[in-house]
């Protein structure tokens, strides 16, 4: 069976799932389905959630999707966080901190995480954020290996500052670029 692979540049506002079977949900919700015509059998290796954005593997090979969710594939996300972020904050989220997961407590591993010194040139979001005159934000890139479920937004606040905007950049070598939200592009292979 030959085998199809998709790099996404998954929009604010969509689940990252192809339909709803729920004609509720259907009606209401954006779902991946709608960007573009995959082919039967495509999964998303890995997920975002509705509200953040950014890089999206999609496959119909069920061991890339396994091999992508090892914990020696790299994930890098820039979040916007409230507030002017210290580097306290920064040496926290770098060492682990403690989040809420279904089975309890978990201590995050150590991870990549660093400020952005100047906001990262993404195309504007489709929902603004917030006005300036509701006080500062800042950017800063953290280098996951694990993907717990809402993860960096729940490190960003256990360090104290609440993400505001999230965008995965990177799964292991694969890069967003400059891939425009929505736009889907066909790879032969999937290497990271």
């Amino acid at each position: 069976m030959n085998h199809r692979h998709f790099v996404l540049h998954k929009p604010f506002g969509y689940l990252s799932q192809f339909r709803s079977e729920d004609a509720r949900e259907a009606r209401k919700k954006k779902f991946l389905g709608a960007l573009h015509d995959f082919p039967e059998g495509t999964m998303s290796i890995g997920r975002l959630d509705e509200h953040s954005e950014g890089l999206l593997l999609l496959t119909t090979d069920g061991r890339v999707s396994e091999r992508v969710r090892r914990k020696d594939v790299e994930k890098e996300y820039y979040a916007q966080v409230d507030g002017l972020i210290t580097d306290e904050a920064v040496a926290l989220l770098q060492q682990g901190v403690e989040i809420s997961i279904p089975e309890g407590k978990y201590l995050t591993l150590p991870c990549a995480a660093f400020r952005l010194e100047q906001a990262p040139d993404l195309p504007p979001r489709t929902r603004k954020i917030r006005d300036e005159r509701h006080g500062p934000t800042s950017w800063v890139s953290i280098t996951v290996t694990e993907g717990k479920n809402r993860q960096v937004r729940k490190m960003t606040a256990a360090a104290g500052f609440p993400t505001l905007r999230l965008v995965r950049v990177r799964i292991g070598s694969i890069v967003l670029g400059g891939l425009p939200p929505g736009e889907v592009l066909e790879v032969d292979e999937l290497k990271w």
